[in-house]
């Protein structure tokens, strides 16, 4: 299999960069994978990667709720409950930081739809794209939206969009400088991009260390930082507006790594994880364990 060794940081291009974990993939393979740590910028990142042709199999697991939309197991059922309320809270930030009610929006990674259905209905024009030909086919059949893959990202009009989001789906894309040219020449003249990636920064990540779920290698190939985001953003001529916190992730992922680390799933003990993440978190949002950073060109 095809595998990509970095002898570099894929963001900041430093050669001071050394192992730091080593990661089970945990949801497909059980095949364990280590974690780099560049010591200019921060970012941390999975290496031997499998190659963009060869990840397909590790996606390939009726509990990866991103492409199955599963709801079997306590984690997943918490998780649909909470996405409920979630694409609301979602809706109001675009609101907020497009100063617009509708408009062009571009979602990269859309999963099987329900982000991307639900701003439709809200009356935004909005453009779904999703690499895997069977979650657009579920996207089609459980939210009646059509996707279109991936690589028609490099075939969208420039200066198209109000708004663009990537909701966890950055640490997952190979052609990382590549997609951050692009959507800022998608964007339209005022236009905001947003981008949610988990933070290993965060209390639950330093407690959980190799067990911690948002690593999820070798499907996440970066981990991020808040500087390691402002150095990747800095070098593409974006702009940082804004950082906001996702206050639910942290139970989500405490749940999840919780199972990880102790071979059972614990509720009592992920959510009070979760919730003292989040405490520590209060005051400084940038150690919440996933961050939504508004981005302008």
């Amino acid at each position: 299999m095809d595998k990509i060794h970095y002898t570099y940081c894929p963001a900041c291009k430093g050669t001071a960069i050394q192992p730091v974990l080593t990661v089970e993939d945990y949801t497909v393979s059980h095949e364990t994978f280590a974690v780099w740590h560049c010591n200019s910028c921060t970012l941390r990142f999975t290496q031997d990667i499998p190659a963009a042709s060869a990840i397909g199999k590790y996606y390939q697991s009726e509990n990866y709720i991103s492409h199955t939309n599963t709801s079997k197991g306590l984690v997943n059922r918490l998780y649909h409950i909470v996405r409920n309320y979630t694409l609301g809270s979602k809706k109001k930030l675009i609101r907020s930081v497009s100063s617009r009610n509708t408009g062009t929006l571009l979602d990269v990674g859309a999963g099987v739809g329900a982000f991307a259905a639900y701003m439709r209905q809200q009356g935004w024009q909005v453009t779904g794209l999703e690499p895997d030909a069977e979650t657009r086919k579920r996207a089609q059949e459980q939210n009646r939206i059509a996707l279109q893959d991936t690589a028609d990202l490099f075939k969208l009009p420039a200066a198209n969009f109000d708004v663009i989001t990537m909701w966890h789906v950055l640490e997952h894309v190979h052609q990382l400088d590549e997609y951050l040219i692009q959507l800022k020449a998608l964007l339209k003249p005022g236009g905001v991009l947003l981008i949610a990636v988990p933070n290993y920064t965060s209390h639950d990540a330093a407690h959980y260390q190799q067990y911690w779920a948002a690593y999820d290698v070798p499907r996440h190939l970066y981990h991020f930082s808040p500087a390691s985001v402002r150095t990747l953003l800095q070098q593409q001529g974006l702009s940082l507006k804004n950082i906001k916190p996702m206050w639910f992730d942290s139970f989500y992922v405490s749940l999840l790594s919780e199972k990880y680390k102790t071979g059972k799933a614990s509720i009592v003990k992920g959510f009070w994880r979760g919730f003292v993440s989040n405490l520590k978190a209060a005051g400084n949002k940038e150690k919440c364990s996933s961050l939504i950073y508004l981005i302008t060109k």
